[in-house]
C-alpha cells in the first residue's frame, strides 16, 4: 500500500507540473496604485496615502508581502553607502557623499500606518525593505486591499533620485513611494538597494501631487487635469492653471506600468513634438546658454529616433514619452527618463535614444533587470547604436564595433565575471558596467552573425510582440531566436551568459600538394563559434567559405555565392579544408573579414601571402 500511495502522489505532481508547464502564458502578479501627496519645498518633504490593490495571480498562497523603501539607501552606514565606499571602484558620483549627510539631507520613507483589508497590520523596516506579515494569507487568485499612511523626505542629489542636481533642477523624483516588491515564478525579489537594477509588478497607478503652483511636473502616466495645471499640457489656443493659488495638484494616470517617476523644477521649458504614428512627446528643461541651443534640435532627432526603433524592433505601446533634465546622468522609467542637459549635440541626442530604448527591454518586456542586467542594458545598447548610426548618418559599417571593443576590454581585463552574475553581486563596478551593457549588446551582435540579418531583426520584432508585458527571462528569448532560425542556440547562450570563456580561431596552416591548397584553421578559445573565412585571389577572384557547427543542427542562409562545408564538432581543436586553387594564388585570407565575432586575437584570423611567403601560417 505504500508504494501504490507514493505512487499516486508521485503521478499527481508530475501531472500538475506537466499541466502547469503547458500554459502559454506565465501568470504575472497585479497591483494597482493610488497615492496622493503633499510636498513641502521648503523642508522637501511630504505627506502621503497610498491605496494598493494587490492579486495574486501565482498559483501560491502568500503570507507576507515585501514593499521597497528606496529613499532609506540615501543615509550614512546603509547598504548602499557602505558598499559605495568598500568596493574596489566606486562610482565617482557616490563615492563617500552618503556617509556625510546630515539629518536634513538624509532621505527616507517612513511608514506611520499600514492596513490589510482594513486591519492594522505587523510590519518591520529593515533598510530599504518594508517586511509585512499579513494577518491573513493572500490565496492564489484572491485580490486584498492595503491602505498605507506615509512620510518621505527627498535627499540631497547623489544617485537617480534626489533634490537639487547638479544643474539645478529641483526634484528627481524616482523610487520616491513604497512599491510592492515582485514575486514571480522565482519567489519574492525583495532585493535590498544599492544603486543598481529593479525588479517590478505590472501596475496602474492613479497619483495627484500637491506642491506649490509655480513648479512644472512631467514624468510618467497621462495628466488628467490639463487645464487646471496649465504649463503648455492644456489644448492649444485655450488658458491653462485654472488652479487654486498657493499649491497645485497634479493627477496623473498610468496604465499597465512598472514603476512611477515625476520630476519638478519652477524654470522648466516645456516643448511637445509628434511622432508619425507614434506617441506625444514631451521635453522638460530649463532654457539657458548651455541647453538652448541643443534641446531646440533635440525633439527632431527623438521624433526620428522613435520611427526607426518602432519599424525595426517594435512598436511603441505608449500614447506619451517625455525626456525630462534632472538626475544624475541618465536613466529610464515607464514612458519617461531623467538625463542631465548641458551636453553636447551628440552627447544630448545618444544618452536621450539609450534612455528610450529602454522603454522597450526595461519598460515594456521588462526582464528582470537585476538578475538579467545584460538583457536590459545590453539590449539597449544595441539598439541605441544602430538607431544612433542611422539618425545621425554616423555610416558606420558595424555600430557595434564600440560594443565589441567594450567586451574586449573586460574579456582581458582579467575582471570579467559570468552574465549570470545577479547586478548587485559583481565584484567591481567596472566588470557590472561592461558586463551589462557592452558584453550583452554584444550577445545580439554575434547572434546577428549566427542568424543572418533577414532573420534577425524580424526575429526582435516577433521577441518583443509575444513577450511584451511577460518578463522574459534568457530562455523565453533564445527559444524565439531558434524558432525563427530553425537553428539550436543554447550553446551560445551558456556560453556567452553562464560562463567566461573566449571565442578565439585562427588560421594554423596553408599547404600545398600537388596544385591544391589544404588549410587548417584552429580553435585556440574555448567558445564555438560558426565560421565565415573570405578569400581573395591574385587573379582578381574571392570567396567566402561557410563552416557550420555540428551543435547548430542548421546553417545560416546565405544571398551570395558562398560555399559551405560541412560541419565542425566543437571538440575538434583543428578543421581542415581543400580548396582547387594552388597556394600561390592566394592574396589574402581572413576568418570573420565583417568581425561579426568579438574574437580575442583577431592577428591569427589572417593570412596574408606578401607576409608569409612561405604558403604555411601557425599561431
Amino acid at each position: 500500500m505504500k508504494i501504490n500511495f507514493l505512487g499516486l502522489v508521485m503521478a499527481m505532481l508530475m501531472s500538475s507540473v506537466i499541466a502547469f508547464g503547458q500554459t502559454k502564458d506565465r501568470w504575472q502578479q497585479a497591483i494597482k496604485y493610488e497615492m496622493e501627496i503633499d510636498m513641502d519645498v521648503e523642508t522637501h518633504r511630504f505627506d502621503g496615502e497610498q491605496k494598493v490593490v494587490y492579486t495574486n495571480n501565482s498559483p501560491d498562497q502568500l503570507n507576507k508581502v515585501f514593499y521597497h523603501l528606496y529613499f532609506n539607501a540615501f543615509q550614512p552606514n546603509s547598504m548602499m553607502d557602505v558598499r559605495s565606499r568598500t568596493i574596489k571602484d566606486p562610482d565617482r558620483r557616490v563615492g563617500d557623499r552618503i556617509s556625510k549627510l546630515s539629518d536634513d539631507e538624509i532621505g527616507y520613507q517612513k511608514i506611520k500606518s499600514l492596513k490589510q483589508n482594513g486591519k492594522a497590520v505587523d510590519f518591520e523596516v529593515v533598510g530599504t525593505i518594508l517586511e509585512v506579515d499579513l494577518n491573513k494569507p493572500i490565496n492564489s487568485g484572491e485580490s486584498v486591499t492595503f491602505e498605507m499612511e506615509f512620510e518621505g523626505q527627498v535627499p540631497e542629489q547623489i544617485r537617480r533620485s534626489g533634490r537639487n542636481n547638479a544643474e539645478g533642477i529641483s526634484y528627481s523624483m524616482a523610487q520616491w513611494y513604497p512599491k510592492m516588491s515582485e514575486y514571480d515564478y522565482q519567489g519574492w525579489h525583495s532585493n535590498p538597494y544599492i544603486g543598481r537594477e529593479f525588479h517590478g509588478v505590472w501596475g496602474d497607478f492613479d497619483v495627484k501631487i500637491t506642491i506649490d503652483e509655480d513648479y512644472v511636473l512631467g514624468g510618467t502616466g497621462y495628466i488628467q487635469n490639463p487645464e487646471e495645471v496649465g504649463h503648455g499640457y492644456q489644448k492649444e489656443g485655450t488658458e491653462g492653471g485654472k488652479g487654486k493659488k498657493g499649491k497645485l495638484t497634479w493627477h496623473f494616470k498610468a496604465p499597465q506600468v512598472i514603476d512611477f517617476m515625476w520630476a519638478a523644477d519652477p524654470d522648466y521649458k516645456h516643448v511637445k513634438a509628434q511622432v508619425p504614428n507614434g506617441p506625444e512627446l514631451h521635453f522638460l528643461y530649463q532654457e539657458n546658454d548651455k541647453t538652448k541651443e541643443n534641446w531646440e534640435k533635440l525633439p527632431e532627432y527623438t521624433v526620428k529616433a522613435f520611427e526607426y526603433m518602432n519599424k525595426t524592433f517594435g512598436k511603441y505601446p505608449y500614447d506619451q514619452y517625455s525626456v525630462i533634465q534632472g538626475g544624475d546622468g541618465g536613466m529610464e522609467y515607464p514612458m519617461s527618463t531623467l538625463i542631465t542637459g548641458e551636453r553636447s549635440l551628440g552627447s544630448l541626442v545618444g544618452v536621450t535614444v539609450h534612455e528610450m530604448f529602454h522603454s522597450w527591454y526595461q519598460g515594456v518586456l521588462a526582464s528582470n533587470e537585476s538578475l538579467y542586467e545584460w538583457m536590459d542594458e545590453g539590449f539597449t545598447s544595441f539598439g541605441a547604436a544602430e538607431t544612433m548610426n542611422v539618425i545621425m548618418e554616423q555610416g558606420q559599417e558595424n555600430p557595434q564595433s564600440g560594443n565589441y571593443r567594450g567586451y574586449l576590454a573586460l574579456a582581458e581585463s582579467g575582471y570579467e565575471e559570468p552574465l549570470s552574475t545577479h547586478a548587485d553581486h559583481y565584484v567591481t563596478n567596472y566588470a557590472y558596467g561592461r558586463a551589462a551593457y557592452s558584453k550583452g549588446a554584444t550577445f545580439l551582435g554575434q547572434l546577428r552573425y549566427i542568424m543572418g540579418e533577414d532573420v534577425f531583426y524580424p526575429a526582435m520584432r516577433t521577441y518583443f510582440n509575444e513577450w511584451k508585458f511577460k518578463h522574459p527571462n534568457p530562455n523565453d528569448f533564445i527559444r524565439v531566436m531558434e524558432k525563427a532560425s530553425g537553428l539550436e542556440l543554447d550553446w551560445y547562450k551558456e556560453y556567452w551568459v553562464n560562463s567566461t570563456k573566449q571565442i578565439d580561431y585562427g588560421i594554423k596552416s596553408v599547404l600545398e600538394s600537388n596544385g591544391k591548397t589544404f588549410v587548417t584553421l584552429e580553435k585556440v578559445g574555448e567558445m564555438p563559434m560558426p565560421l565565415e573565412v573570405s578569400i581573395t585571389y591574385n587573379d582578381g577572384n574571392s570567396e567566402m567559405i561557410y563552416i557550420p557547427l555540428r551543435i547548430m543542427r542548421g546553417e545560416k542562409s546565405f544571398d551570395s555565392n558562398v560555399k559551405t562545408l560541412a560541419d565542425w564538432p566543437w571538440v575538434f581543436p583543428t578543421y581542415t579544408f581543400e580548396l582547387d586553387q594552388p597556394a600561390s594564388n592566394i592574396k589574402s585570407m581572413v576568418i570573420d573579414k565583417n568581425e561579426g565575432m568579438a574574437d580575442v586575437d583577431r592577428e591569427n584570423n589572417i593570412f596574408n601571402a606578401e607576409k608569409h611567403l612561405e604558403p604555411t601560417f601557425n599561431k
